[in-house]
C-alpha cells in the first residue's frame, strides 16, 4: 500500500486529491509544519528535502508533485489522465505542470518562504509585496493561453487539474483578484463538486 506524507494548506493536496480520484489504497501521514515535523529525523530519512509531498511506494520514495502525479496516474488512472499515450498530449500536460512547479508555485513561495532566497529584511519585504503581481501574471497566462476547458487541457480530467486547483486555491490569500479569471473560477467550482476533491480536503483538514 502507498503512504503519502502531506501537510495542511500545502501543495501535497494535489497528490492526495489524485489518489482519491483514482480510488487508490493509501495511507495518509499528516505533518505539522508549525512544530517542525518536516525537519525531524524520522521524516528526513523519508525526504531529506524536508518538504511535502513524499510518496512511499513498494519500489522506493518519490518526491516532487509532477513526478508523483504522473506515477499515480500511470499506475491507477485511465490513459486520458496523462494524454492517452499520445506523446504530444503528454508533453503538453508536462509543459503546464512544469510551469506550475517552476513558476507559479515559486511565485507563491515568495510570500512565505522568502528566506530560501535572501536574509535581507528589505528584500524579503519587497518579495512579499510583489506576490500579488507575480501570481496574477502567472495565472493570467494560464487563463488566456493554456486553459482549454472544461478541464485544463480539454474534455478529459488530467493530472493538470488537481495541480492547478491546489495552486489557485491560494490566490485570494496571495492578494489576487480572482474575479479577473472566470475560467479558473469555473474550474475551481467544477473541482469542488467532485467527491474526490471533497474527500481529499476533509482528510487533510
Amino acid at each position: 500500500m502507498l503512504k503519502i506524507f502531506a501537510a495542511p494548506s500545502s501543495i501535497a493536496l494535489a497528490s492526495v486529491l489524485l489518489l482519491e480520484e483514482v480510488e487508490a489504497d493509501y495511507e495518509l501521514a499528516v505533518l505539522d509544519f508549525s512544530k517542525g515535523q518536516q525537519r525531524e529525523p524520522a521524516y528526513q530519512t523519508v525526504n531529506p528535502k524536508g518538504r511535502v509531498p513524499a510518496l512511499i511506494t513498494e519500489d522506493g520514495v518519490l518526491t516532487e508533485t509532477p513526478a508523483i502525479l504522473v506515477y499515480i496516474a500511470q499506475r491507477y488512472g485511465p490513459g486520458s489522465m496523462i494524454g492517452a499515450n499520445e506523446p504530444y498530449a503528454f508533453a503538453k500536460i508536462q509543459e503546464l505542470n512544469s510551469y506550475l512547479a517552476s513558476t507559479v508555485h515559486v511565485a507563491h513561495a515568495h510570500r512565505f518562504r522568502g528566506a530560501r532566497w535572501t536574509d535581507d529584511p528589505h528584500a524579503l519585504e519587497a518579495m512579499t509585496k510583489k506576490v500579488p503581481e507575480t501570481m496574477a501574471a502567472a495565472v493570467s497566462l494560464i487563463e488566456e493561453h493554456f486553459f482549454v476547458g472544461p478541464w485544463v487541457t480539454g474534455d478529459a480530467y488530467t493530472i493538470c487539474d488537481p495541480y492547478l486547483f491546489t495552486l489557485c486555491s491560494w490566490l485570494e490569500g496571495d492578494g489576487v483578484d480572482t474575479q479577473a479569471f472566470p475560467k479558473l473560477l469555473a474550474h475551481r467550482e467544477k473541482m469542488l463538486s467532485r467527491p474526490a476533491t471533497q474527500a481529499a480536503i476533509k482528510r487533510l483538514g
